[in-house]
């Protein structure tokens, strides 16, 4: 069985950095949605999972807002539209009535 987990990084409106690790991000995300995703990180080993996250955590804030801006420039909620259906190239978006 292959197993995955996610250390992540959530920002709040307030600029507040929260650090985690979770085996269900999407799951995860769900319960912080206060705040947006901003980064994260897959693995496939809960050691290295934990080791990242304490990293991580020792960084001063300068160094987490580089790695941040390094995979999302915009500070864009990397969650924003999960669990939402996404049209394919080839279906049309049909009015509500």
């Amino acid at each position: 069985m292959d197993y995955e987990f996610w250390v992540y990084i959530m920002a709040s409106i307030s600029g507040t950095l929260y650090i985690g690790m979770t085996n269900n991000l999407i799951v995860r995300v769900g319960q912080h949605k206060s705040g947006e995703l901003v980064y994260y990180e897959k693995f496939d080993n809960i050691f290295k999972t934990i080791a990242r996250e304490k990293q991580l955590k020792g960084w001063r804030r300068s160094k987490k807002i580089a790695l941040i801006e390094k995979m999302n420039p915009r500070w864009e909620d990397l969650a924003e539209k999960w669990g939402t259906r996404m049209l394919s190239p080839h279906e049309e978006i049909k009015e509500q009535s």
